[in-house]
């Protein structure tokens, strides 16, 4: 039985809309309770969940003994289960750390002793010729690699919206567009949630809000949580790449970072990246030539194979590091708070994990809520998800519904019938990022350029807004500006 009053909006609010936050909505909408989801962005996954690599980690290089290490491990085989269920695809491509010199193929032995003390055992020591039959594109100076064959590709848009959508369906109710900015108690012990649209009234708090965590805990009386933003790069390349990039080649790490990486991913490019570099600004997403720079050579250290591929795209993201080390995951029952931070980009790996961990913790606070595997609403079936055919290929569905064969994003052979059901969704696609997430249109080899104003057509269409009122990412972001005037024309009254 839910347990929220007249007084009080929800039993539980969720303050992020992240892979994280989205997971732990999805895991307590089991119950019958009232959970909200609080997010200042305009969709999901707009944050540290947007601009990732994309990996489902197995955790063989964690720090053993750790939260992270534990809930990765853990995060990996429900993903295994789950993604299914929730249309997210998998591809176990496997992974191999290259080491370059004698002294990193001395680290391998490391890694490996890491990897079984994690619980991850079917890792294998590679000699040379073994890694260049495996990874052809490896470097040729390889002296030897460690061999992880079940680190995995996936998609983080999708593993977000589909977390995102599960819950909605299940009662979940989602307020974009809320930028939190202040928390207090009202007198009868309730948390009110203030925002720039109004407030919002909760029994439990849950803060999961990725860079931002630790403002949130300290405005609901947590104090002592510190996040700080670490700045990642990439490069995208041209899907001519992907042939030749097998599976993840990793370098050896560093104390400060999982270092610079090659992979392929679920949508048939390869990424270079990330960097990483400690920043003040948590709005810093702005790449650089320097870090692009970086980027690329590190990963054509490991590849330099890929050094004539084409780059598509380029992007920036930040990773909420704790300097703790590891995952922040504290249950406060007499505040009736929980804390879900300083969860870095293994959150997409750990976010089913990481979810049940917050449930066990509020059932031992005494919480009426059901098991984890209480079973939940399925969300609609996606027509296409990355990896599998467009539906413009598939004559059944065209014959059926027409607006599948209107192909509009010529790069990925996106159809107007995929635009219209993304906006149609549980969580509807409202921005012209929203859509690209869930679709992959625009981009591909154009980034837009052919296909964008046919898009915003059909926006303008499913959601009862003029061309000009559609944005990027939001209000503040409009995708087409006012008439201009013509140079050498002028009105006469």
């Amino acid at each position: 039985m839910s347990v929220v009053t007249a007084a009080c909006d929800y039993d539980y609010l969720v303050v992020g809309a992240g892979v994280i936050g989205c997971a732990i909505a999805r895991e307590l909408v089991r119950s019958p309770v009232r959970v909200g989801v609080v997010e200042q962005a305009w969709d999901v996954g707009e944050g540290a969940s947007k601009a990732n690599s994309s990996l489902l980690h197995t955790g063989f290089d964690a720090k053993p003994g750790t939260r992270e290490a534990r809930l990765v491990t853990e995060g990996w085989r429900l993903w295994q289960r789950e993604a299914p269920e929730l249309d997210v695809p998998i591809l176990r491509t496997g992974a191999v750390m290259l080491a370059l010199d004698e002294e990193q193929a001395r680290e391998l032995e490391r890694w490996r002793r890491n990897a079984f003390e994690n619980g991850v055992t079917d890792v294998e020591l590679l000699t040379r010729d073994q890694v260049l039959a495996l990874a052809p594109a490896a470097n040729p100076s390889v002296v030897g690699g460690l061999l992880v064959p079940r680190e995995s590709v996936t998609c983080t848009f999708t593993a977000t919206v589909a977390l995102a959508e599960q819950a909605a369906v299940n009662g979940a109710v989602f307020h974009f567009g809320h930028r939190v900015t202040g928390v207090d108690r009202s007198p009868d012990g309730f948390y009110r949630v203030l925002t720039d649209r109004g407030q919002i009234t909760t029994r439990w708090l849950i803060d999961a809000a990725g860079l931002w965590a630790d403002e949130i805990a300290r405005w609901a009386g947590a104090d002592g949580l510190v996040i700080a933003p670490r700045k990642g790069e990439f490069l995208v390349l041209d899907k001519s790449a992907r042939a030749k990039v097998p599976l993840i080649h990793l370098p050896v790490p560093t104390p400060i970072s999982k270092g610079i990486l090659v992979a392929p991913t679920a949508n048939g490019n390869v990424l270079l990246g990330p960097t990483a570099e400690d920043v003040s600004d948590k709005r810093d997403l702005a790449v650089t030539a320097s870090g692009l720079q970086r980027a690329r050579e590190g990963a054509l250290r490991l590849a330099p194979a890929l050094a004539d591929e084409p780059v598509i795209a380029t992007y920036a993201g930040l990773r909420p590091a704790s300097p703790a080390g590891d995952y922040v995951i504290e249950i406060h029952p007499r505040h009736r708070l929980v804390l879900a931070a300083g969860i870095r980009s293994t959150g997409l790996s750990s976010a089913p994990a990481v979810a049940r961990e917050v449930v066990r913790g509020l059932l031992e606070a005494g919480e009426p809520l059901a098991s984890s595997e209480s079973p939940l609403r399925p969300r609609p079936r996606r027509r296409w998800v990355p990896g599998l055919p467009r539906p413009c290929s598939r004559p059944e569905l065209v014959a059926a519904d027409p607006a599948y064969g209107r192909v509009l994003c010529l790069c990925e052979l996106v159809s107007e019938g995929e635009i219209r059901d993304a906006v149609r969704a549980p969580i509807p696609a409202t921005t012209l990022d929203a859509v690209k997430k869930r679709t992959w249109a625009m981009a591909g080899r154009c980034q837009g350029f052919y296909c964008t104003a046919a898009i915003l057509q059909v926006m303008s269409r499913e959601l009862r807004i003029p061309v000009t009122g559609l944005t990027k990412s939001g209000p503040g972001s409009p995708v087409v500006g006012p008439p201009v005037e013509p140079p050498g024309r002028h009105r006469h009254g």
